[in-house]
């Protein structure tokens, strides 16, 4: 009975440590992948740091549009407040 123990432990432990083998080898890929995953991380920065960057102009640009206009504004509510004219003639 010992005789067919030994064998069969044998087995068991080579069998664990093919399984631990291929287990540590398909770690290694994940690497490259990681790799991929924080390039496009990084692509993805700059783009988000672009779009704030179009967002800041564009509310700059709508502040100066809305400052013209409040003096447009201003404007037109002195013409329109202003004693009509008679017309010559």
């Amino acid at each position: 009975m010992l005789t067919t123990k030994q064998p069969l432990a044998m087995v068991r432990t080579l069998g664990l440590a093919i399984v631990a083998t291929v287990g540590l080898a398909s770690c290694a890929t994940y690497d490259d992948e990681f790799a991929t995953i924080n390039s496009r991380l990084d692509q993805l920065d700059t783009k988000v740091q672009g779009a704030a960057q179009s967002a800041e102009a564009a509310n700059q640009s709508a502040q100066q549009a809305n400052q013209r206009l409040d003096s447009i504004e201003s404007r037109v509510q002195a013409l329109e407040a202003a004693p009509k004219r008679k017309p010559r003639g």
